[in-house]
C-alpha cells in the first residue's frame, strides 16, 4: 500500500458553507497525515471529473448534486462520505447538519421574542429543506402554535420568472396577519422573501421577521435589511467528514447510521432583530426610528411622528421592547456604526456623519463609554460587544 492516501473533494466552494467544510478537512489533515488531494473551484452542480471513472484513488469526500455524479460515485466502487442529505442515493455513509435542532432553534427565536403568528417558506426538492421545516413546525406545535406554509414557486432555487416569483411571494406575505415571524429553509429563499417584503409595503422586522438557514456571509450580509441565520458548524462537519474517511480506508466498517453536528447556532441580525409588538403606536414609533435613526432625528421628532405624548410614549416603549425612543436611536445608531467600522474603510468622521452623530469625537467618545473599546479598537479587530 502506499504511503500516501489519494482523496478527491468534490466539494462545492461557491457558498459559505462548503468553504467551511474545506477547512474542518484542512485542520483534521493538518493534525494528522495529509492526503494527495484532488480539489478545483466548484458549483454544487458542477460536471462529473472525466477522469474519476478510471481513478485508481484511495476514497472520494462529496456533496453530490445530481444522480449522473452519484452513479460516478457509486462506480468507482472506492470507500467514501457524503456531505449533503439528498433524495439521491450512492449509499455512501452521511455526515452533515442536524436539522432537528435548526427547526428548533429558529421556533424559540420567535418564541422568545413575542410572535404568536408564524410562518415557513419552504422547498420540497430536497430532504433536509422538508427537515428544517417540518421540524419548525412541530416545534411550534409542541408550544401550541400553528404555522402557516407557502412553497417556493417551481419548488426551486432558480425561478423561471423572476418577477412573476417576487409578486407571488410579496402576494403571500401581505395576506400574513402581522406581526409574523417567518422561517425561510435556505439563505437564497429568505434574501428573495426581504425583497417581496418591499415590494409588498411590509416593513421588516416590525411586521415581518425573517430568518434563514446556512448563514451564507454573502446572501446575509448583501440582504437589507441583513438577515438572521442559523450558522452550520462546517468545519466541525467536515472535520468529522475527514475522520471517517480515514477510518473507511483503513478497512473499518460505515457506521450504522448519520453522523450528525448540531448548528452552531443563530446568528441575528436585523431581520428579526426585534420583538413582536401588538401596539400599533409603538409598531409605528419604531418603524419610523428605524428608517431615520441615523439621519438626526431626536426623541421629539419620534413623539411628533407617533402622536403621543413622551410619558406615554416612552412607558409604553418601554412595556412592549424595554427600551425608550431614546435608547433605541442609540441602539440602531450604534449597530450601524460597527457595521461600517467592520465593513468599510471610510473615516471616523464619515462614519459619524453616516449615523447621525454631528461630531465624531462626541460618537469615539459615546462609543467607547457605550462598548468599553474605541472604534479603532473594535475595526482592528478587538473585543466586540
Amino acid at each position: 500500500m502506499r504511503a500516501t492516501k489519494h482523496v478527491a473533494l468534490l466539494v462545492e466552494t461557491s457558498r459559505t458553507y462548503g468553504r467551511d467544510l474545506l477547512k474542518g478537512i484542512h485542520r483534521y489533515l493538518a493534525e494528522h497525515e495529509h492526503w494527495s488531494l484532488f480539489l478545483e473551484l466548484r458549483a454544487l452542480d458542477s460536471q462529473v471529473p472525466r477522469w474519476l471513472s478510471s481513478w485508481q484513488g484511495d476514497g472520494i469526500i462529496a456533496r453530490t448534486g445530481s444522480a449522473t455524479m452519484a452513479e460516478a460515485i457509486a462506480a468507482t466502487r472506492l470507500p467514501g462520505v457524503e456531505l449533503r442529505a439528498s433524495k439521491i442515493a450512492h449509499g455512501l455513509p452521511f455526515v452533515g447538519c442536524d436539522n432537528r435542532d435548526i427547526g428548533r432553534l429558529v421556533a424559540d427565536h420567535f418564541i422568545d421574542n413575542g410572535f404568536t403568528n408564524f410562518a415557513v417558506f419552504d422547498l420540497d426538492t430536497e430532504q433536509y429543506f422538508e427537515e428544517r421545516r417540518d421540524n419548525f413546525r412541530a416545534h411550534l406545535a409542541a408550544r401550541g402554535h400553528t404555522c402557516s406554509e407557502h412553497h417556493a414557486p417551481n419548488r426551486g432555487e432558480r425561478p423561471a420568472n423572476w418577477e412573476r416569483h417576487q409578486a407571488d411571494v410579496a402576494r403571500w406575505v401581505a395576506s400574513l396577519p402581522k406581526p409574523v415571524g417567518i422561517f425561510a429553509c435556505t439563505d437564497q429563499l429568505a434574501f428573495w422573501l426581504l425583497d417581496a417584503c418591499r415590494r409588498a409595503g411590509v416593513a421588516v422586522p416590525e411586521e415581518v421577521a425573517v430568518v434563514g438557514a446556512e448563514n451564507d456571509e454573502t446572501l446575509c450580509t448583501m440582504a437589507r435589511p441583513q438577515l438572521s441565520s442559523v450558522a452550520f458548524d462546517g468545519e466541525r462537519v467536515g472535520y468529522e467528514a475527514a475522520a471517517l474517511l480515514d477510518q473507511l480506508m483503513a478497512g473499518e466498517p460505515k457506521p450504522a447510521g448519520p453522523i450528525l453536528v448540531p448548528p452552531a447556532g443563530l446568528v441575528v441580525r436585523q431581520s428579526s432583530d426585534i420583538m413582536a409588538i401588538d401596539d400599533p403606536y409603538v409598531a409605528s414609533a419604531v418603524r419610523y426610528i428605524r428608517e431615520h435613526a441615523c439621519h438626526g432625528i431626536n426623541v421629539a421628532d419620534v413623539v411628533k411622528h407617533a402622536g403621543l405624548s413622551r410619558t406615554l410614549l416612552e412607558r409604553r416603549m418601554r412595556q412592549a421592547i424595554g427600551r425608550t425612543p431614546g435608547e433605541e436611536i442609540i441602539r440602531l445608531r450604534f449597530n450601524r456604526v460597527k457595521q461600517l467600522l467592520t465593513e468599510t474603510e471610510l473615516s471616523l468622521a464619515a462614519i459619524a456623519n453616516r449615523c447621525g452623530f454631528e461630531h465624531p469625537q462626541y460618537m469615539a467618545e459615546a462609543f467607547k463609554k457605550h462598548f468599553g473599546i474605541t472604534p479603532g479598537t473594535y475595526r482592528s479587530g478587538g473585543q466586540k460587544s
